[in-house]
């Protein structure tokens, strides 16, 4: 699919006026191309009386059926068979069911453009090498989750010197190393490298604390950065709010709020968001975002919460055109904030239960039938 290419090589990654076209013919041929490959999605669309020449205009995409993440967690629904794909990644499963999403060897050559575009435009690509700690899971060849690969990922904007992580399988699961990781800070402070830790806000608030009752304190050498990827997920009820995160960041590592970034996404929606510099997510050609009434899945005006509903023609593999979180959040205009970018932002305020949460894919599963739809 060209249109695919198109968009995702287009330069100007905040410019949606200027790529509106481009991503409604995009989700045009995404959306036939799932009908035409995968019997469950069409089905889908049948029941919803949806066909691709509905999406003419930007604001056509409303009408593309929205499937909740909580489907792909009861139901593996791909548009292509298993050897075709390029990998196949599952969500973290924190509810304790999880995702199972196909990536398409297309998506990988759409995506890669993309990730470095963006990394460029958020200053988080450098020549410089720089070590690694990473508060989250070292890969191994049981785990397929999308986070594991993204943070492994993310140590390659610079050359990584090292990778030191916070998890490491030990005799089959998962064993904190946490102890690790403060020595590996405080051996990193006297570097000539700036350091890079990547993780969960949550664990990297819990390591902070944890630091600072035991009076420890590091100064990472200048250029060192903190990205945060993946959420509060099940630690939602210790959640604190980006300015006291960041402070804490400053007392204890030494690096200032500037040097703070912050991704949002989805195994099933991996397009690249990352705040800007007044910690706003912006919302990239890439993708939309609409926010549905919970109780009507009517589209709500800006600056008005909801359901947050992703919409990108990324991937081909699996059917995730346009799917629905679990997050509560609103869009803001991008003129209100100040770093000069017009794309809007949004705002995540919190998650919701999915079993609350009817959808207008709500009769899928009775549709498809029980099992995998492969």
């Amino acid at each position: 699919m060209l249109s695919r290419q198109r968009l995702f090589w287009r330069g100007r990654p905040y410019d949606l006026l200027r790529s509106d076209s481009a991503f409604v013919r995009a989700c045009r041929d995404n959306a036939v191309y799932h009908i035409k490959h995968c019997p469950g999605y069409a089905a889908i669309c049948r029941h919803l009386g949806f066909t691709p020449d509905q999406l003419q205009t930007i604001e056509d995409i409303a009408k593309i059926p929205v499937i909740p993440t909580l489907f792909f967690k009861r139901k593996a629904l791909f548009s292509m068979p298993q050897w075709r794909m390029a990998m196949k990644v599952t969500s973290s499963g924190t509810s304790g069911k999880y995702s199972r999403i196909g990536f398409d060897w297309g998506c990988i050559l759409a995506e890669a453009p993309m990730v470095v575009r963006l990394g460029f435009v958020h200053h988080l690509v450098s020549p410089k090498p720089a070590h690694c700690v990473i508060l989250g899971y070292k890969p191994h060849r049981s785990n397929h989750t999308g986070v594991t690969r993204t943070m492994f990922g993310l140590t390659h904007f610079s050359p990584p010197l090292s990778r030191t992580y916070a998890l490491n399988m030990v005799d089959g699961s998962y064993v904190p190393d946490l102890d690790a990781v403060a020595k590996a800070l405080k051996r990193l402070e006297s570097s000539p490298f700036p350091t890079r830790v990547i993780g969960f806000p949550s664990y990297l608030w819990f390591g902070l604390r944890r630091m600072e009752e035991l009076g420890l304190q590091v100064r990472l050498p200048r250029g060192s950065r903190i990205i945060l990827a993946g959420g509060w997920k099940q630690h939602a009820a210790q959640e604190v709010d980006k300015k006291t995160l960041y402070a804490l960041v400053e007392k204890v590592l030494g690096v200032p709020e500037g040097n703070v970034n912050e991704l949002f996404g989805a195994v099933e929606h991996p397009v690249f968001c990352n705040t800007c510099e007044h910690h706003h997510f912006h919302i990239p050609i890439y993708g939309r975002v609409i926010i549905r009434d919970p109780d009507t899945l009517e589209p709500l005006p800006m600056g008005q919460v909801g359901l947050v509903n992703l919409i990108s023609p990324l991937m081909t593999a699996t059917p995730t055109l346009s799917v629905m979180t679990d997050d509560l959040g609103y869009l803001t205009p991008g003129e209100d904030c100040p770093c000069g970018k017009k794309s809007p932002y949004l705002t995540i305020l919190g998650r919701v239960g999915m079993s609350d949460i009817q959808t207008c894919a709500a009769g899928a599963s009775e549709l498809l039938g029980k099992g995998e739809a492969f």
